[in-house]
């Protein structure tokens, strides 16, 4: 995320019609489909996940993925996905991609929109680097 904080879950609670409403530690909030969970959430230790009574969890990780979708943010979503997938650091995506490592930290985080060129730039690296993706 970004330099010196990460985002962390604040609250989470599950909500009428199947849906989990999430708030993360900037103020970012959503809901998020879940119309297969039942019983009490609870943010987990240091709020890096959510869990549920029945001993089911979600890390923060892939519960931001499904927030950035939920707030139309699907070009971060995107982006991020790329640099995980081929598991790179701000600094080394950043190293790859010709830009700033606060440029990479600000499109990582959905602060920024990220430019279709870059979106590009990522599929192009990916055609470049085919062996790779991270496991």
């Amino acid at each position: 995320m970004n330099a010196g904080w990460m985002r962390i879950i604040e609250k989470a609670e599950l909500r009428d019609g199947g849906a989990l409403f999430l708030l993360w530690s900037d103020g970012t909030a959503a809901e998020l489909p879940a119309p297969m969970a039942k019983g009490p959430v609870s943010v987990g230790d240091w709020g890096h996940s959510v869990e549920w009574a029945d001993g089911n969890e979600r890390g923060a990780d892939s519960l931001w993925l499904d927030t950035l979708k939920a707030i139309g943010r699907d070009d971060a979503r995107e982006f991020l996905q790329w640099r995980m997938a081929n598991g790179l650091s701000l600094a080394r995506a950043a190293e790859e991609l010709g830009l700033s490592r606060r440029t990479v930290a600000y499109y990582s985080n959905g602060t920024r929109p990220v430019p279709k060129a870059i979106l590009l730039a990522c599929k192009g690296w990916d055609a470049i680097h085919p062996n790779r993706k991270a496991a």
